[in-house]
């Protein structure tokens, strides 16, 4: 009997991958091909469906090549929580000034709302109370309201459909319209089993979104996995490469497929303090371009500055606490490749390893190694230089896109020792947002206890050891290091009917691959670490403060 598979795609920021995963969760063949971005403003980020699709269809026709297509049991779609807008005819409808048609995609990192989601902030609706009080640029409300009072005429009198990308991919596939909980719940304000806030839509001027019951932004939804409409359409099998009514599963975005992949894995044997203990004690971590902090729990808890509680939003029946950090992996790059040094530091990597292709943080970490004291931890070079990490402001638990990334320390030297401990710094002040995300979400009710990291700084052996020194919480590292992508395919088996629900889909294709224990003698050396981390905010609001002063 042929083996079955089930298909993953992850659409990211830069890139639409997809793998061929087995019914135990094994990844047979991945394939990857870039989007296109562009950027016409400052804070704007665009992109096209068109090429998003056409991408997809190609990464999957390449990992399936060889196999017969019955073979194919199903197909799961993640995405960044991108805005997709289309007319009448389902074709693409401009969100630019320039009235370039196939540039249709408000990416998730486009804030040009951001004065959209203030007022908003400002109004206070209840519905505030579900994305942690303040409404960000980053969700569909502002964004909307941006199209509407900056290209009324020529995109939101001609748009009839407003698609959460994952939930374009899986329109795209089966002709449902039907949205996905996850997006809808995280991104939209929408409220399960309530369904939509009118007078919150009203009240922010939108209340044309109203009519025929919500069509434009969606009257059906259903839970991630569920499966839509009769399967795959006939056009889009064909551009697929697969089976007309092979099952497609409800959408995720993209970090939340990242926390399908990792937080249900079985643990037992590995030693873990969230042995034994229910699901509600682990924390995912989809770490990547920026990074979302995803705790479950069985009642709605409310954290301050965190998104949520969504029920359904990841795992069915749950409720989800979504915290993050705006720019993380971004952050990293800006700041190493942004640097004086950096030209000689890939030179010296060039000269010792001309032919092994090291990655540049991989070549970064051994120079720290060896700067460091063979009898001191690495950890230790960061005891003098300081950074408040949002740069491109913050998410979590904060949640001010105002505020702006600070450094305290940087000498008058720019040598690549110089730029080996800035990057050290860099990853020290993320993790240490991170605990700073942890702390709100236990005041508020949460007992994490375990972290499970999946994504691009997953394999950044630093960042990884960094986080489990600074939470003082060890870290699980998938079996699949595509976490994400396995998530994905977990919808597709789910909607197969193979699997009867997520979670058990879950438990039996989500494998532990490695655990990293913190280092229990640095402890104090983060505590201090942290009270400076807190000060530099609290710097930062002062100069704020003064230089408002009339």
């Amino acid at each position: 009997m042929a083996e079955v598979y089930y298909i993953g795609v992850d659409v990211g920021s830069s890139s639409a991958r997809a793998a061929l995963v087995t019914r135990d969760g094994m990844l047979r063949s991945t394939a990857e091909e870039p989007i296109s971005i562009w950027q016409p403003h400052s804070d704007h980020y665009v992109q096209s469906s068109s090429d998003i699709w056409e991408k997809c269809c190609t990464v999957v026709k390449r990992v399936t090549q060889g196999l017969k297509k019955n073979q194919v049991r199903g197909i799961g779609f993640d995405a960044t929580c991108s805005l997709v807008v289309l007319d009448q005819s389902f074709q693409p409808v401009s969100v630019n000034q320039d009235g370039d048609r196939q540039k249709n995609v408000v990416m998730w990192m486009d804030h040009r709302a951001a004065e959209q989601a203030a007022r908003i902030t400002n109004a206070g609706h209840k519905v505030l109370s579900r994305v942690g009080g303040v409404m960000s640029p980053e969700m569909q409300p502002p964004k909307l309201l941006w199209l509407k009072e900056n290209l009324k005429e020529s995109c939101w009198n001609k748009a009839a459909h407003f698609f959460d990308l994952p939930d374009f991919l899986s329109w795209k596939a089966t002709g449902s319209l039907t949205r996905s909980s996850c997006t809808l719940v995280c991104k939209w304000t929408y409220c399960l089993p309530e369904g939509w806030d009118a007078s919150f839509w009203t009240s922010i001027g939108l209340e044309d979104l109203l009519e025929n019951n919500f069509s434009k932004i969606g009257s059906v939804t259903c839970s991630p996995g569920s499966p839509l409409g009769d399967g795959l359409t006939q056009q889009a099998a064909e551009e697929l490469g697969l089976d007309p009514g092979t099952a497609v599963g409800a959408s995720l975005i993209d970090a939340h497929a990242g926390g399908l992949g990792v937080i249900g894995a079985d643990v037992r044997g590995f030693n873990l303090p969230c042995e034994d203990q229910p699901i509600t004690s682990r924390m995912a971590m989809i770490c990547g371009t920026s990074t979302c902090h995803m705790a479950i729990s069985k009642q709605p808890l409310f954290v301050p500055g965190v998104w949520g509680p969504c029920l359904s939003a990841m795992v069915p029946d749950l409720w989800l606490n979504e915290g993050g950090q705006s720019a993380t992996g971004k952050l990293i790059d800006h700041v190493v490749k942004g640097h004086a040094a950096y030209s000689q530091l890939q030179e010296q990597m060039q000269q010792r390893f001309p032919f092994t292709g090291q990655n540049i943080y991989s070549y970064l970490n051994s120079h720290l190694s060896l700067m460091a004291d063979s009898c001191s931890a690495v950890d230790l070079l960061g005891s003098s230089l300081h950074m408040w990490p949002d740069f491109h402001g913050n998410r979590s638990p904060l949640a001010d896109p105002t505020l702006k990334g600070m450094v305290s320390g940087l000498p008058l030297s720019q040598t690549s020792d110089d730029l080996a401990l800035l990057y050290l710094a860099t990853v020290q002040a993320l993790a240490l947002g991170t605990f700073h995300i942890l702390e709100a979400m236990k005041e508020a009710g949460h007992d994490i206890r375990t972290l499970f990291l999946c994504g691009g700084l997953s394999k950044n052996s630093l960042f990884v050891q960094v986080h489990a020194n600074a939470t003082g919480l060890p870290v699980v590292l998938p079996d699949q290091v595509e976490a994400v992508l396995l998530g994905a395919a977990v919808l597709g088996a789910c909607a197969s009917g193979d699997y009867k629900t997520i979670q058990e889909a879950m438990e039996k294709m989500a494998k532990v691959g490695k655990v990293v224990q913190p280092d229990r003698e640095l402890q104090s050396f983060y505590e201090r670490k942290y009270k400076v981390f807190l000060r530099l905010f609290a710097h930062q609001r002062e100069y704020q403060a003064l230089m408002n002063q009339r």
